[in-house]
């Protein structure tokens, strides 16, 4: 089976940065002398997995899955990573990809805390192609649990959850890379 491919979304408007006092988008907003978005991109490289960019401007999350699953339509799944988990492990996309050889659905949790990558095997791809507006897969999520399709893993990562929403989320996830800046 070929490797899923990883959706590095990257459409959002980042309201909650600039009201935050923000300026500009937040995947452009440095850290640790790179951007949001580079430090994202850099760890799914590290990977080794396929990926896709999704950067078109959609309206919301939906759209932006919707889109870039119909961009990837020979994929065998999809790893859905927003592009502000710029501390996301490699070896988390690598353990989310390899669970989905056997569950349609596979979500990380680190110390009980839901996160991305979530991980869809390819008999989502319809519902996920038609998806739109702000509310992501969730609707997917929820259809597969219904069938007993989705597995919870256990990381050792808090990047799944270290999303940059606000300018204390920045800073936040500067100190954990002075911390240890090769988790």
């Amino acid at each position: 089976m070929s490797q899923p491919v990883v959706l590095v979304l990257a459409s959002g408007r980042g309201e909650r940065f600039t009201a935050s006092g923000g300026s500009g988008s937040k995947l452009d907003a440095l850290l640790g002398g790179k951007t949001v978005l580079q430090r994202t991109l850099d760890a799914v490289r590290a990977s080794g997995l396929p990926w896709h960019l999704e950067d078109a401007g959609h309206e919301g999350m939906g759209d932006s899955i919707a889109a870039a699953v119909r961009a990837t339509p020979d994929a065998s799944g999809w790893l859905v990573l927003p592009g502000d988990l710029p501390l996301v492990r490699p070896q988390t996309l690598q353990a989310v990809a390899a669970a989905l050889a056997q569950h349609a659905v596979v979500v990380p949790h680190f110390h009980g805390q839901r996160g991305h990558p979530v991980g869809f095997r390819a008999e989502c791809r319809e519902a996920l192609s038609e998806l739109g507006g702000e509310q992501g897969a969730a609707l997917v999520v929820r259809a597969q649990a219904m069938l007993n399709q989705v597995v919870s893993i256990e990381v050792e990562d808090p990047g799944i959850a270290a999303d940059i929403d606000t300018v204390a989320d920045l800073a936040q996830a500067e100190r954990q890379i002075a911390a240890d800046p090769h988790p």
